[in-house]
């Protein structure tokens, strides 16, 4: 066995610094990463020479890449390209945009805790319409009460938590929880930052969704992005403009759904309604978890796991979980059982939920009709009229705005305002969710949406979730199925 480090991410600052005072006379560029793996399915060489063989012949490698990648169509090998981009200015409303995608990493800046101060987008299309003042007083009078409501939630949250304020080590924590929850009332205007990791190949598809959006801030981060590595990685990133099925299938899709008249069809808005999940789910693990340790074929799995009495079947998933600690993947044969989630959140709990990207999220627009989120210690502190006051003034300003530039009105909507979102994830998804989400330690907004997503879900499939909980719930539910442990 021999293993070598092919390369690392290293600051580009420094890559450019080097480049400077060395004169190096050829291209730093990951295209030859690139070039040099694509090359390792039909070539003799070992993949060291083979990458010392694309250093010395960057053209070279970018025309193998160019054949392999868009004339070929293995489009994998872009992926050993990976870019870390500073994403610096942009709006949280288009960061949710950026980050539906999957395979890219992303570390942004927290409204949980960071205190905001009046930073934010005023996008083109408003300029356009003629409605910057109205925009602009708005956010404004959101941004103002943000900060008066950080001064009076601050005190609220150390005396409600003496104890913890007793040690000067909890501050920053204390302030952050009042934070989070001013920040319901700031837009998804406001302006943020983020860093991204992401691989040639998903640069390339975001360039073209960001190019499809119906919005100006979309079109110059895809340009702005394009600007910043297409000089980098030529070969691997090419097709950057949107394509008909990108621009126009959304548009269509609405069009066509404009015809039913949701007015006819309301129905008691549940934050948290399981639609559908996998039937006989208990069965259907059991079977998947006989198939990966036995010999026999999955037909003859299900049919045993069928014949299982439940003090059987309970005693195949303690086998799971006999050995199992808080920080252990369940096995992935829980993958085999799924659930669909009708969900309504706020703002500022999709901005987490959002997170969990290996799930299917399927969201709707925001939608002043779907009511806010009104955080607790704000009713506590009763400034419950004075949110609710500004929410109708933002409300408004809405309005007038949707009826003049419609893709641009929901920025000037808070993070308290809500959305509709379609999830679909296995029990697998489903424990990692709960034992970050459900943890007394997660934000309350998305505790009490994933608590509630738990218990629906254990309904349904009680021994297949029997060790799902929050991390700090791990012990006293591990007492209850193992008491002896």
């Amino acid at each position: 066995m021999k293993i070598l480090l092919a390369g690392y991410n290293i600051d580009y600052d420094i890559i450019r610094e080097l480049k400077e005072k060395c004169a190096f006379g050829q291209d730093i560029t990951p295209e030859t990463i690139s070039a040099a793996y694509a090359r390792i399915s039909r070539s003799p060489k070992p993949v060291d020479a083979l990458r010392r063989d694309s250093r010395t012949e960057v053209e070279k490698a970018r025309k193998s890449n160019r054949n392999i990648v868009f004339e070929m169509g293995h489009s994998s090998v872009a992926e050993h390209a990976v870019f870390n981009i500073d994403i610096i200015g942009v709006s949280r409303l288009i960061v949710e945009e950026i980050e539906k995608f999957r395979l890219c990493s992303y570390t942004e800046k927290s409204q949980r805790y960071v205190l905001f101060d009046r930073d934010f987008v005023v996008p083109e299309e408003i300029i356009q319409a003629g409605l910057t003042d109205l925009y602009t007083a708005t956010i404004q009078l959101q941004n103002d009460f943000y900060h008066r409501l950080y001064e009076q939630l601050r005190p609220h949250v150390f005396e409600k938590n003496r104890e913890l304020a007793e040690n000067p080590g909890n501050k920053s924590m204390l302030e952050g929880w009042a934070k989070e929850d001013a920040r319901y009332s700031i837009a998804l205007a406001t302006e943020t930052q983020l860093g991204m990791t992401v691989n040639a190949r998903n640069l390339e598809l975001m360039l073209r969704r960001l190019s499809a959006l119906p919005l100006a801030e979309a079109h110059l981060l895809s340009n702005k992005l394009y600007t910043a590595t297409k000089d980098i990685a030529p070969s691997l990133i090419r097709y950057t403009r949107s394509t008909d099925y990108d621009l126009l299938t959304r548009k269509n899709l609405r069009g066509f759904c404009e015809k039913f008249d949701e007015g006819k069809k309301k129905r008691p808005l549940q934050s948290v309604h399981l639609v559908q999940a996998t039937e006989n789910a208990d069965k259907q693990s059991a079977a998947a978890l006989l198939f990966a340790s036995s010999g026999m074929s999955y037909d003859l799995c299900f049919q045993e796991a069928g014949r299982m009495n439940p003090s059987e079947a309970k005693a195949l998933f303690k086998t799971l979980f006999k050995h199992i600690q808080s920080y252990d993947a369940v096995l992935r044969e829980l993958e085999n059982v799924d659930m669909l989630f009708e969900l309504t959140m706020s703002a500022s709990c999709f901005a987490q939920l959002k997170r969990h990207r290996i799930a299917t999220l399927i969201s709707q627009d925001y939608s002043p009709s779907l009511g806010v989120t009104l955080p607790p210690a704000v009713r506590a502190i009763g400034r419950q009229k004075e949110f609710m006051a500004m929410i109708k003034k933002t409300n408004s300003a809405y309005e007038i705005i949707r009826h003049k530039s419609p893709a641009a009105a929901p920025y000037v909507l808070t993070n308290a305002h809500r959305r509709r979102v379609l999830m679909k994830l296995n029990a697998r998804e489903l424990y990692h969710l709960a034992r970050l989400r459900t943890d007394r330690h997660a934000q309350w907004d998305i505790r009490n949406l994933s608590e509630r997503m738990l218990k629906q879900a254990r309904n349904i499939m009680p021994l297949t979730l029997m060790m799902a909980c929050g991390k700090d719930g791990f012990d006293a539910r591990r007492k209850i199925f193992f008491p002896k442990a």
